[in-house]
């Protein structure tokens, strides 16, 4: 038999009993409708979380930090004498960092405990230097304010929370000034320096000629310019979250004391300074391993976000797995509508199989008829299971962003039902029904066309 002559009796005897047929359609693009709303909840949320990632610019960069020991073991293990130092992260290193293939920038992570006075009123706060790069990465996108005007601006951004420390209403503290009381660290001179001649100085008893730093109170005045929801690159490289953010070049011209500063001269490590950690941005994110690798062969420690994605990755693999399975489980009783449906239609149409049968069809056109009838129900409920399951993902990413604007968070985009989701759910109910249409097939091929031709 000819397909289009197949397809042609399989919609006609479809709508000899329209209702009934209807229904069980009706079943299985519910069934898809379940499938691709529970899919796609898990494709939007990892791409949500892919996007957030990459708009921070942490897929592209490389977090650099020396293999020195740190702190008071280190002190004590070099006082006892250990040999074999490791390589200092300092500017040389920053330098040949920098000289690197598909590298485009390293800067240093700088952020340092300080007071920010605001109405004649101390805040103890954490403050964070903001490369000009920053600018690009899509992590101050939806801010109140504005970016830095330039690179070396005596601006300063200020995170939510802080802000309403500051003032019950965070937007009228742009174009509003803050004076920053901060440690400034300056060296010594190499000959002769006492502690007790400097206040605030610091000095290593290990070495004379090396007198280490002196810690000297400053203050600069800064322009708020913007307020921030969530801190860009939380937490990497630095000592927790930022509350007050800087240009960089302005935090290195500082010269703020930080933590490193002094684990540095407890560890007797000299006065030169070094950097706590350097963070490597590459071109393209598919740089990122070889970066790394050059890196570690430079004698370096590192850190990307390489290991961190696989494990993402697989996490919303195992999401999508279970929610495929939960979601499959209403297609599949959609699959016992399918049977229940051709079964009866075989009680209905025996007469009719028995006169298809006297007219030379063999059991193979029977099945094939009846394979055809369950294959346009599941194309037809597939399609529209589909629609129904990007309604149902529309409709639960609009009740989401209603709950979060009501709390004053940004709109997220938590379902998505890409081409291949699409298609794959189609398909699969097509292949579901024709699974369910096996027996009646099966049972109506069977059928002795002299008894078919008997009945009543």
């Amino acid at each position: 038999m000819k397909i289009g002559d197949l397809t042609e009796l399989a919609f006609r005897n479809l709508r000899e009993a329209i209702l009934r047929n209807s229904l069980t359609t009706l079943g299985v693009a519910v069934g898809v409708a379940s499938l691709v709303a529970m899919l796609s909840v898990g494709v939007g949320l990892q791409q949500f979380a892919s996007k957030r990632l990459a708009s921070s610019g942490l897929f592209n960069a490389v977090f650099v930090m020396s293999r020195a020991e740190r702190g008071f073991e280190a002190a004590r293990r070099n006082t006892a004498g250990s040999a074999g130092k490791a390589r200092p992260l300092d500017e040389a290193a920053r330098r040949e960092l920098a000289q690197l293939p598909n590298v485009t920038e390293v800067y240093p992570q700088i952020r340092f405990m300080t007071e920010v006075r605001y109405g004649d009123t101390p805040y103890p706060t954490s403050v964070a230097g903001v490369p000009e790069s920053a600018r690009a990465d899509g992590a101050f996108d939806g801010m109140r304010g504005s970016f830095f005007s330039s690179a070396n601006a005596d601006e300063a951004i200020l995170q939510t929370q802080f802000a309403k420390e500051l003032a019950s209403n965070p937007a009228t503290l742009i174009g509003k000034v803050l004076v920053l009381r901060y440690a400034k660290r300056e060296t010594l001179p190499a000959a002769g320096a006492s502690a007790a001649g400097t206040k605030g100085a610091a000095k290593n008893s290990a070495n004379n000629a090396s007198s280490g730093f002196s810690v000297v109170p400053h203050e600069k005045r800064l322009r708020i310019v913007g307020i921030i929801d969530t801190e860009p690159e939380g937490g990497f490289g630095g000592f927790g979250r930022s509350r007050v953010f800087i240009p960089l070049a302005v935090a290195e011209e500082l010269s703020a004391t930080q933590i490193s500063d002094l684990q540095q001269l407890v560890s007797g490590a000299g006065t030169s300074h070094e950097y706590s950690s350097l963070t490597v941005r590459v071109e393209d994110p598919t740089e990122v391993q070889a970066t790394e690798a050059a890196i570690k062969n430079m004698g370096f420690e590192t850190f990307s976000l390489l290991d961190t994605t696989k494990n993402l990755r697989l996490f919303f693999t195992v999401i999508d797995l279970l929610l495929g399975i939960f979601g499959s489980l209403a297609l599949a009783v959609a699959t016992l509508g399918i049977v229940n449906t051709l079964v009866m239609a075989i009680l209905e149409r025996r007469r009719e199989i028995g006169v298809f049968k006297a007219l030379g069809a063999d059991d193979r056109d029977v099945k094939q008829l009846f394979f055809a009838e369950a294959g346009v129900m599941g194309l037809i409920g597939g399609v529209g299971g589909v629609a129904l399951g990007w309604l149902i993902g529309r409709a639960l990413t609009f009740g989401t962003n209603v709950y979060l604007a009501r709390r004053n968070l940004p709109a997220v985009q938590i379902s998505a039902v890409p081409l291949w989701l699409a298609l794959g759910a189609i398909a699969f109910a097509i292949f579901v029904s024709l699974i369910a249409g096996l027996y009646p097939a099966a049972r109506a091929a069977r059928l002795n066309p002299v008894e078919a031709l008997r009945y009543e």
